[in-house]
């Protein structure tokens, strides 16, 4: 029977599940965990096995709206005490001796947990409590598994599913493209994106300083590249390094030696002598923007929908705050009895989202392409830009704002502070 014929043969409403979720990284998990207690039969499917998707090596900067989110959705206790928070970010260009210090108070009182700006997540921390929330609730997962084709009707959507050694055939009401940067649910349906690879690279170590990190983020801006160092807990830094991809792949070849030798010259003597620990990686850096979030019965969120630059830490927030803007759209409508699948209600999505994301994929572009340059009438511009971060108080809040999440519209599940917080202030 083909995937036609099961729609045309049984009832409209009969569906397997009233959404599924492709992909089961952070963003789907969390879009998941959204969707708990919602009255909707949700099912996840992900290619890869559940150990093997948590073993990767990244580890991500958690906005305080992502933190939010990940309260309101109740994973955010388990993940906590596996994070490191960083209390102060420190902005600079390359040697020019003026640093722009970003404080919490900078945003006013309240408004974050006490002393936090932000957080550093090892993705294994955070997807290793998605899935455990996941696994206490009703949703179905589908792991190792793969989706072989779809097929968009205006009774829903079919999805042949290929798991436990079979191939299964599932007819859903939404499906929800969390499959990646180079989503094939967004390439079957047809979707265009826009955007382009960028000249640069990034080299991701973990280093062991002789000093303590005292939870301060840097970014610092070469002309070649940002330069970034997150703390993470044991006292040990995480560092994105972007450079032209030649010479990023030609850094991470480099030995122990030879590698921390021109690590010290971008990351300074602040933290005295440095070690390196585990691997090194070297991944491409791309803007892409898909020119619909949207279509009848198909939903894109995360990196399906858009990718950014690293600088700023501002992608798997973006995705974040997809999973919780599409949840609050998507149960709304069931609730008003609507359909949820419609063009109608995915479009409030859209809306929501797609201008928001522009605004950051344009900030981070921006920002990226104004440093890593050596023309004299830009850096002058953005060392008088530093100075006016540094001295007027209104315009650093705002670049704070934007840097932390605290812009746009929130989503309900944000709405409330983290427990964290509340205990301080008790």
């Amino acid at each position: 029977m083909t995937l036609k014929q099961t729609f045309k043969q049984g009832s409209i409403d009969r569906y397997d599940y009233d959404v599924a979720i492709v992909g089961g990284g952070v963003v789907g998990a969390t879009l998941a965990c959204a969707l708990r207690g919602s009255g909707l039969k949700v099912v996840l499917v992900e290619a890869e096995a559940r150990s093997q998707a948590t073993a990767r090596g990244q580890a991500y900067n958690i906005s305080p709206l992502s933190s939010r989110i990940l309260d309101g959705i109740g994973v955010w206790n388990e993940i906590r005490p596996k994070l490191e928070t960083y209390s102060k970010i420190r902005l600079s260009d390359a040697d020019y001796p003026n640093i722009v210090q970003f404080l919490p108070e900078d945003l006013g009182a309240g408004t974050l947990e006490t002393g936090t700006l932000g957080y550093v997540a090892e993705h294994r921390v955070l997807l290793t409590a998605l899935q455990r929330s996941l696994q206490q609730s009703s949703v179905t997962w589908l792991c190792p598994a793969k989706v072989l084709k779809t097929d968009f009707q205006a009774q829903g959507v079919g999805l042949e599913v290929w798991a436990d050694g079979a191939v299964q055939e599932i007819r859903v009401r939404l499906v929800v493209g969390a499959d990646g940067a180079r989503s094939p649910l967004r390439q079957q349906a047809g979707i265009r994106t826009h955007g382009w690879q960028y000249w640069q690279a990034c080299v991701v170590a973990t280093i062991k300083p002789e000093k303590p990190h005292h939870n301060i983020a840097y970014e610092r801006f070469w002309s070649s590249g940002p330069f970034a160092i997150l703390p993470l807990p044991n006292n040990l830094c995480r560092i994105v390094w972007t450079a032209p991809r030649a010479e990023a792949e030609a850094i991470a070849q480099l030995d122990d030696h030879a590698f921390l030798q021109q690590l010290s010259q971008r990351f300074g003597d602040q933290m005295g002598k440095l070690a390196v620990e585990g691997e090194r990686y070297v991944f491409p850096v791309q803007l892409m923007h898909s020119t619909r979030y949207v279509l009848p019965g198909l939903a894109l969120i995360g990196d399906a929908a858009h990718c950014c630059h690293p600088v700023g830490g501002q992608g798997i927030n973006m995705g974040i705050r997809d999973a919780a803007a599409l949840a609050q759209v998507v149960q709304a409508a069931h609730q008003q009895g609507e359909d949820l699948a419609s063009l109608r209600v995915l479009r409030r999505y859209e809306r929501w989202r797609k201008w928001e994301n522009l605004v950051i994929l344009g900030f981070t572009d921006i920002l990226d392409r104004t440093f890593s340059n050596h023309i004299l009438p830009l850096v002058l511009l953005r060392r008088l830009g530093l100075l006016v971060l540094q001295s007027v108080s209104p315009v650093k809040a705002i670049a704070l704002r934007l840097m932390t999440g605290l812009t746009g519209k929130t989503p309900e599940l944000a709405q409330k502070l983290p427990e964290t917080l509340l205990s301080k202030n008790a």
